[in-house]
């Protein structure tokens, strides 16, 4: 990620609080723990989110895989006091991964599985992105991957984004980084992309009504992200007009 364009730390100030009540973020952590879940068995995991942000996908894959050792980076001082708050015995990491950090040098070739959700779409280069995380993995180690799909939003440019996705564009991301993809989904349809429509329609004031660490979002945000939480339960995993993608995909050997 680019830190010259990209403030991290003011990001999760601002934003911290209104990420983990995002009822697509909800969504999404739903899946992939759905599937983590799907991956205990062969041994204890080890479990590796790269981007982790302010640390709530990893406090649910705890309080699910209660066995699994955690190890989280993020760009983000900030981002990753806040996580450290949620999970104080996790390995947690504030680094920049382009720099292959020294701090991470215990954990080559560790990981039994990783996730990397809603990150690539702030990377300038992807596959590069994912060709230095892919040393932190063990060998034919298992990596989830969530990317917007669908139209980008005032919101999305003002947070970052440089572009969106579909099933080819990130099937060829994770080739040209050394992963065989076992399938790609685009899920959240009907209802991600009805809440997709409606934050690309509000525009450049998302920013103010979701923005506050402690929970500052606007009456009217926490109404809708409340009413998009329930309807999410009823989205479909897979369908050819879904706009959130996922993909599941193993780690090649060089």
């Amino acid at each position: 990620m680019s830190e010259s364009v990209d403030n991290w730390d003011e990001h999760w100030d601002r934003y911290a609080a209104s990420a983990s009540q995002n009822p697509a973020q909800q969504m999404r952590h739903r899946l992939i723990v759905r599937w983590l879940k799907t991956q205990e068995a062969g041994g204890r995991m080890r479990l590796f989110d790269i981007g982790c942000g302010q640390g709530d996908l990893l406090a649910k894959a705890s309080a699910q895989l209660p066995d699994a050792e955690l190890l989280g980076v993020e760009l983000s001082e900030r981002g990753t006091q806040i996580a450290r708050r949620k999970l104080p015995t996790a390995n947690l990491f504030a680094v920049d991964l382009l720099r292959e950090p020294a701090e991470l040098a215990p954990y080559l070739g560790w990981a039994s599985h990783a996730v990397c959700s809603e990150v690539l779409e702030h990377v300038d280069d992807p596959a590069s992105f994912l060709r230095i995380a892919r040393r932190y993995l063990a060998a034919d180690a298992r990596i989830i991957v969530t990317v917007p799909g669908g139209p980008m939003s005032a919101f999305d440019r003002h947070i970052g984004h440089r572009q969106h996705f579909d099933r080819d564009s990130i099937r060829n991301v994770l080739t040209d980084s050394g992963f065989a993809t076992d399938r790609v989904s685009r899920a959240g349809f009907p209802f991600f992309n009805l809440y997709r429509a409606l934050v690309i329609a509000r525009g450049k004031r998302l920013a103010e009504d979701v923005e506050g660490e402690e929970g500052a979002s606007s009456g009217l945000a926490r109404f809708v992200m409340r009413a998009f939480g329930a309807l999410f339960r009823l989205t479909l995993p897979d369908a050819s007009l879904g706009w959130q993608i996922v993909a599941v995909a193993r780690k090649l050997p060089t």
